[in-house]
């Protein structure tokens, strides 16, 4: 995967980013670094123009994320939002233990698809596919 922008740096000058790359059928959006409220704005809108032209399904590899406040499940909502409109499936891979905490304290681990890595969440989406096809 190549970044697709340059990484913005939080106030404490830590870098946060995404990365896309585009398969056939689904689409693998990795975010790293903090997600929070100084790098949501920044990370919002890569994510957003990150979700056109998805495929079938989305992953949200989130393995690389070393901080999540409130700022990042609700990017996470805004991001499902956009892709059910599409009918487009989205699924979350590898929580850090800290990031998984806050998504099953806010009630949306249930709300998601949450696999263990991207394999897994490719596994996952192709019977989401087959399922809705």
């Amino acid at each position: 995967m190549t970044p697709q922008h340059q990484p913005f740096r939080t106030a404490a000058g830590e870098p946060a980013g995404l990365t896309r790359e585009r398969f056939a059928d689904h689409t693998v959006i990795a975010l790293s670094g903090e997600l929070d409220a100084a790098s949501a704005p920044f990370l919002r809108d890569r994510l957003h123009a990150a979700l056109r032209d998805t495929g079938a399904y989305v992953i949200i590899d989130l393995s690389d994320v070393t901080f999540c406040d409130a700022s990042g499940p609700a990017m996470l909502v805004g991001a499902r939002r956009r892709t059910e409109a599409k009918g487009t499936a989205v699924i979350l891979a590898a929580p850090r233990p800290q990031t998984a905490g806050l998504l099953e304290a806010t009630g949306l681990l249930g709300a998601f698809s949450v696999e263990i890595s991207v394999a897994a969440a490719r596994t996952a989406g192709r019977g989401t596919r087959t399922a809705a096809a």
